[in-house]
């Protein structure tokens, strides 16, 4: 118990500093010749003060060790295991994990004898390690390693933080991108209006976009409210609270009011983890929203979930943890309302579960981030916690609420169509960057019709599911919901109406983000929004700017970018915007997520932004790192505003305006300065 409260106190300290990024271990490798064929690899670990690397033998249930692991090679016969050296290392009782550990402070030495069958050979592998100080742990690292030997000697490459060797950047550059960041400019000249809109904007929009997540987390955690698991603890827990001991109801009530804190701490505490991933690694979490196979297990675990709000299995979680954080509640005190926090999180997860399931995988977009998780996880804990404490406060508002009964089955019926509706946004999303070229705009809005005519057609009670309750008279909510969903069906329906001045079918506002992009389509197919001319090359483009002798747009997009379809299909479709793209400017799209291969001539390594370096594998990997190291930007949609030859910044670049006349300011601006 005591290791799950210290632990928990780690995180939140980790999760208000997040934005530092933490490089204390720094690794070296040599290579020392001990006779004609056998040689020792050493590798050595600087460690910044007060920080620490853990030695390789460490019992479960503490931190991760230290590990090394070596490639194959018919060459080189790996000659027993590594050994650490005793200097700089610590053995004692470590007060965060409350065990014996044995840990190295400012330097570590690991020694392994190989023996060479070859003379000219090459070993490679990685070690793993984990890095501490007194108040945050980082996450294991993964640090690559080559050791190169001939008959002239040996070498070995230097690892930085798990990456490959350092290129030169100017030279990658330029190859990839036929220039480097040195030869950008921004214009001295200013439109006659320019007083900082566009980052005003940005930074407003960034505000809204936080407040909207954790608008939507509310909702969750209404919804959850309103689920069998959850919604009979309501009186229960608040009973117990103010029964326990009437006559000091004061104690009571903070304690009921310091359980709806912690359960708003355990859903804010699992948001933690990615704020270590974002701050290790900026593209991460747009990596994780658009892999190709994560979006395909996103599908299948979101049907998983569909079925089981159907009620034709349940979902929980290992019986022995509900057990163990039971045994905690006897503890008493602060901590045992804590573990009383844990247990609900635990025993309401076959109902809570789908739904954070839907805001963590909601939150992971190209245009979102950590802070986007831990808004939604905010807003669903308060939803979640609030009411223990309200009805703990005010006791006599029990007698309001309605009666357990059939309804909570209808709401998790209703929810698990929900589910199975957003689950082919997430397959959509991998047909779209791996361009299978299957679940086009029409498949899925046929495919999402019929899922809403079949929600509709249960609410009027025309289907069935194995948990629900014989129907003796249909209620006004239930009947007023039905109608609602006819409605929004009817909605989807107008979705296959024809624009004629775009040759498309018409973009639904309320599917932007969630539906592919009206443009792929069986029947209008179309390479670029709304039927404008762009170029998905930034050479070619580049070139044809050159010839036509018009400005550039920048777009830094994605395919799995929720607001860049906003903005493509509802904003660049009105006249004003339309004239601007079709007449002034040069498009040039930049898709960040696009999974395909890049030609093995362009797969090279390049420095990251925040230290180490990267492989560029995919299109994506290539624009994405061209937006970093030229715009020091990471996020989408990301507009830029170029002279013709691509190497003047027109104006202040901006992100998600879906003001008309912002937008349009924008764009008006650096046609402007390419006047003056």
């Amino acid at each position: 118990m005591k290791k799950i409260l210290i632990t928990s106190l780690l995180l939140i300290v980790s999760f208000t500093s997040f934005s530092q990024i933490f490089e204390p271990v720094k690794w070296t490798f040599e290579s020392k010749k001990v006779s004609e064929k056998e040689h020792d690899l050493i590798f050595i670990a600087t460690i910044d003060d007060q920080w620490a690397v853990y030695s390789q033998f460490i019992e479960d249930g503490g931190p991760i060790p230290t590990s090394f692991n070596f490639d194959e090679n018919e060459a080189i016969k790996i000659v027993g295991k590594v050994k650490e050296s005793d200097e700089n290392k610590i053995t004692k009782h470590d007060p965060v994990f409350d065990m014996e550990l044995s840990k190295f402070y400012e330097k570590a030495v690991f020694t392994q004898r190989i023996e060479l069958s070859k003379n000219v050979a090459t070993l490679t592998g990685s070690l793993s390690f984990m890095t501490c100080d007194d108040a945050q742990c980082l996450p294991p690292t993964d640090v690559p390693f080559e050791f190169k030997f001939s008959s002239i000697g040996s070498s070995a490459s230097v690892g930085d933080l798990g990456e490959d060797i350092v290129v030169n950047d100017d030279e990658v550059n330029k190859m990839l991108y036929g220039m480097s960041p040195n030869d950008i400019s921004k214009s001295d000249k200013k439109c006659a209006n320019d007083s900082g809109t566009s980052i005003t904007s940005s930074a407003k929009n960034k505000g809204k976009s936080l407040l909207s997540i954790f608008g939507l987390g509310v909702i969750g955690g209404l919804l959850a409210l309103l689920t069998p698991c959850v919604f009979p603890m309501i009186p229960l827990t608040v009973s117990f609270f103010t029964k326990k001991n009437d006559q000091n109801k004061k104690s009571s009530i903070s304690k009921a009011v310091l359980y709806g804190f912690f359960i708003l701490a355990v859903y804010l505490i699992l948001s933690v983890p990615f704020h270590l991933l974002d701050s290790i690694n900026p593209d991460i979490l747009n990596d994780i929203s658009t892999n190709v196979w994560l979006n395909v297990i996103f599908f299948v675990i979101f049907v998983f979930f569909a079925f089981s709000f159907f009620g034709f299995y349940e979902l929980t979680l290992p019986a022995s943890w509900t057990n163990k954080t039971t045994q905690g509640e006897n503890v008493g005190g602060v901590l045992g309302v804590f573990f009383m926090a844990l247990t609900l999180a635990i025993v309401s997860f076959s109902c809570t579960g789908p739904i954070l399931g839907s805001l963590l995988a909601g939150s992971l977009t190209s245009d979102g981030g950590a802070w986007q998780l831990t808004a939604g996880m905010a807003g669903f804990g308060l939803a979640l916690g609030l009411p223990f404490a309200l009805f703990a406060a005010f006791p006599g508002w029990l007698n309001s609420l309605p009666k357990s009964g059939g309804w909570l089955n209808t709401t998790k019926v209703v929810l698990g169509f929900l589910e199975l509706a957003l689950a082919f946004k997430f397959l959509s999303v991998a047909d779209l960057v791996q361009h299978w070229n299957i679940l086009k705009i029409e498949p899925f809005l046929i495919i999402w019709i019929l899922i809403f005519a079949c929600l509709a057609l249960y609410l009027f009670g025309k289907i069935k599911f194995p948990h629900d309750s014989p129907i003796k008279k249909l209620s006004f909510v239930r009947i007023s919901s039905a109608v609602l969903v006819t409605a929004f069906t009817i909605y989807l329906i107008s979705g296959f109406r024809v624009n004629e001045e775009t040759k498309t079918f018409t973009p639904l506002t309320l599917l932007s983000g969630l539906a592919p992009p009206v443009g792929y389509s069986f029947v209008y197919p179309n390479d670029c929004p709304n039927n404008l001319d762009c170029f998905k090359d930034l050479k070619e483009g580049i070139a044809h700017a050159q010839k036509v002798n018009k400005p550039i747009m920048l777009d830094f997009t994605g395919y799995g970018c929720v607001n860049c379809r906003k903005m493509e299909e509802h904003v660049w479709p009105l006249k004003k915007i339309d004239d601007y793209l079709r007449n002034d400017y040069v498009l040039i799209s930049l898709y960040v997520d696009d999974k395909k291969q890049l030609p093995s001539d362009q797969q090279v390594h390049v420095s990251r932004i925040n230290g180490g370096t990267r492989k560029l594998e995919d299109y994506g990997d290539k624009w994405a790192n061209f937006q970093t190291q030229f715009f020091q930007n990471n996020s989408q949609p990301y507009y830029v505003l170029l002279s013709s030859d691509g190497k003047t910044i027109l104006n202040e670049p901006t992100a998600y305006t879906p003001n008309e006349d912002e937008y349009a300011a924008f764009l008006q601006c650096g046609l402007d300065i390419v006047k003056k």
